[in-house]
């Protein structure tokens, strides 16, 4: 025993004594006691603390000492995690950004607290004098299309807008050249500011004329920075800005005219957007106004971004779960490789729990730098789609550390992480030392005990309950997590088919074709985890090629084989002829196609008022405001709903009234317009 005491000191390895005489046991460093085949005593601890802390420190320990050794088998587990939490982790980030911008400058881009939108009439008086009353500054701008006409006779269409003294409540209207100091940044009656790229088109300069509508305006300069642009957007023409004293010399405003007026809204400090909003609405709102606040400033934007996020965010999910396959492939991998470790430690008496968690703290310890590492991944990604997408959005996104989106994606590499690490582990968990050494020549059959089992399903449950819980739209969400559960199932059923067909037909005379069968249905084969993997990211990618397809074929479907090179808008029934004559002396006009067009309210469904119709909250925007209405005595190409015998078109109201949750059925009774 000196001898190998000595050679231990000498070359300083391990010695490991098996001996029943406690004076040699004294003479080790470290002594640990078995019972029954069971490790039930550790001097590196407590005296009275094996039994509750020693199998998670004997785990810890022998964790440490493997991951010393380096990562090989387990960079999967560090990759796979990286990449999909980077993704969610981006997406998130980037959202949460243009979010806090959205919300910072919220007041800036509508142009004020509140706003309120009424179509083709002023507010009445009362209202603008209740707003007043309250301490509130009010501006009001008015918008509609019109003709800009340079004096060499050049025409554009414009979204024409007219602003008051007030405008702008917050931020400042820039033009080029700037305008006098004095004037604080306000047009003058008799001017026009117009967008860069209607100046450019007219040939116009400062000072030169331009005709509105009846009006001859001096060109004030070029607009350089509107502060609501993207709450009123110039949808059919670039802008042109007057004061709202030019707008009566224009002459456009007439009967039937296509206009709105919006109402911006400062509140004193004091009182919230939401409550002075409501009290505005039951004190003056004849049903037809639109208020918005500062939080809604953007709802297109809004909208998109919700949408984006879902998809992108499920894009993500996606690469992760095809990363998790990925996890359980290496885990399975790495576990092959560490069988003669693992049973050499069953022999000796380690009890099945410590080797699980040896190596459920590996896989931890791994996925969670993995899952660090795509924190990191998913910032910088943030940054870089913020700065590619800065000219597209509305406001800069303000970058900054979100905890709630990167929290939200570490979490989704977790319950991954768990979801599919679980089960190899659990196997290696439940199969004996003896088994361990054949059990690549001979299957061991080994399976997760059912509390395993359980906890795994409560994993994959967990990781469900994420997705939905944090979707825009939990119906699809959870539709995407049953197609994915399907996917995986079918791909492993058809794993588990072709490994039965290739045990079916081993028996070859070609040598090469029968070890080639056999390796596909052979113990420990990872046929399964291989066609499962390469089976989702095969549907992944035709998924996308699919949609893409699917989306082109719709709109070149819908696009109509011969669309009209110009469509014209506000023409008066007094404006017809003269249009018609016009138009088909230009070269190259071979049709003219007119649509009449009018606006109308829906009041009652069935003889019942609107305001007592019990609508949904997603169908009630139908009774607010008005609708555009038109009419024909044939149906136009592509009709799909149209009476026989020439009868009564049935109405939109009809048609909604018929699909619509809570409201009454409209029958054959018609629904009043005003």
């Amino acid at each position: 025993m000196d001898l190998l005491f000595g050679l231990r000191e000498q070359l300083g390895t391990t010695l490991l004594l098996i001996t029943h005489d406690p004076a040699l046991a004294a003479r080790c460093g470290r002594r640990l006691r078995m019972a029954d085949g069971l490790l039930v005593e550790d001097s590196a601890t407590p005296p009275g603390c094996f039994l509750v802390s020693g199998t998670f420190g004997l785990s810890l320990r022998f964790a440490r000492r493997e991951l010393r050794g380096g990562l090989r088998g387990l960079r999967i587990v560090l990759a796979c995690p990286a990449l999909g939490v980077g993704a969610i982790a981006a997406v998130g980030t980037l959202r949460a950004g243009i979010q806090a911008g959205l919300s910072a400058d919220g007041a800036r881009i509508l142009g004020g607290d509140l706003s309120v939108r009424v179509s083709y009439r002023p507010m009445p008086q009362a209202a603008r004098d209740w707003i007043t009353g309250q301490g509130a500054r009010l501006s009001e701008v008015v918008e509609m299309r019109a003709m800009a006409i340079a004096p060499s006779g050049e025409r554009s269409l414009v979204e024409l807008k007219a602003v008051d003294g007030a405008y702008p409540l917050y931020g400042a209207l820039a033009l080029e050249p700037a305008l006098p100091p004095e004037r604080g940044g306000r047009l003058a009656p008799g001017e026009v500011a117009l967008d860069p790229l209607v100046a450019e088109r007219l040939g116009v300069a400062p000072g030169d004329e331009i005709r509105l509508g009846e009006a001859r305006l001096r060109h004030a300069g070029t607009i350089r920075s509107e502060p609501d642009k993207v709450a009123s957007p110039a949808i059919l023409g670039p802008r042109a800005m007057i004061a709202m004293e030019s707008l009566p010399a224009t002459a456009l405003i007439q009967p039937g005219s296509l206009v709105q007026y919006e109402y911006r809204i400062a509140l004193p400090p004091g009182p919230a957007p939401g409550p002075f909003a409501e009290a505005l609405r039951m004190a003056h709102d004849d049903g037809g106004w639109r208020i918005r606040g500062a939080a809604e400033a953007s709802p297109g934007v809004n909208r998109f971004l919700d949408r984006a996020a879902s998809f992108l965010t499920l894009a993500g999910l996606t690469a992760l779960l095809v990363g998790g396959i990925g996890v359980a492939t290496g885990v399975r991998a790495w576990l092959d490789q560490r069988a003669r470790t693992i049973a050499t430690l069953r022999c000796l008496g380690a009890p099945a729990r410590v080797i699980f968690t040896t190596y459920l703290l590996q896989v931890l310890v791994l996925s969670a730098l993995g899952i660090l590492l795509g924190l990191l991944l998913g910032q910088g990604l943030s940054v870089l789609a913020a700065r590619a997408l800065e000219g597209a959005l509305p406001v800069p996104p303000r970058l900054g550390f979100y905890p709630l989106p990167l929290a939200q994606a570490a979490l989704y590499g977790v319950l991954t992480a768990l979801t599919f690490a679980l089960w190899p582990l659990g196997r290696a968990r439940e199969i004996p030392g003896a088994a361990l050494f054949r059990d690549v020549v001979q299957g061991g059959g080994g399976r997760p005990r059912w509390s395993l089992l359980a906890v795994n399903a409560a994993a994959a449950l967990a990781l469900v309950a994420l997705v939905v819980g944090s979707a825009e739209q939990p119906g699809f969400a959870l539709g995407f997590c049953a197609a994915a559960g399907g996917t995986l199932l079918l791909f492993r059923l058809g794993a588990a088919a072709l490994m039965a067909l290739a045990r079916r037909w081993r028996h070859q005379r070609r040598p090469a074709l029968r070890l080639g069968l056999a390796n596909l249905h052979r113990p420990g084969a990872p046929t399964a985890l291989l066609l499962v993997a390469l089976g989702i990211g095969l549907t992944t990618l035709s998924a996308v090629a699919m949609i893409e397809g699917n989306l082109r074929r719709q709109i070149q479907d819908q696009l109509p084989e011969a669309a009209p090179n110009f469509y014209f808008i506000d023409i008066q029934s007094d404006q017809a002829r003269r249009f018609d004559e016009l138009a088909l002396a230009q070269p190259g006009v071979a049709e003219i196609r007119r649509v009449p067009s009018l606006r109308a309210r829906i009041t009652a469904i069935k003889g019942v008022p609107v305001d007592q119709v019990q609508a949904t909250e997603d169908t009630r925007w139908a009774l607010r405001g008005d609708r555009g209405l038109t009419y024909a005595a044939t149906p136009p190409e592509g009709t799909r709903r149209w009476p026989a015998g020439g009868g009564r078109p049935t109405t939109a109201a009809r048609r909604c009234s018929r699909s619509t949750p809570g409201w009454p059925r409209a029958g054959a009774s018609r629904s009043a317009t005003r």
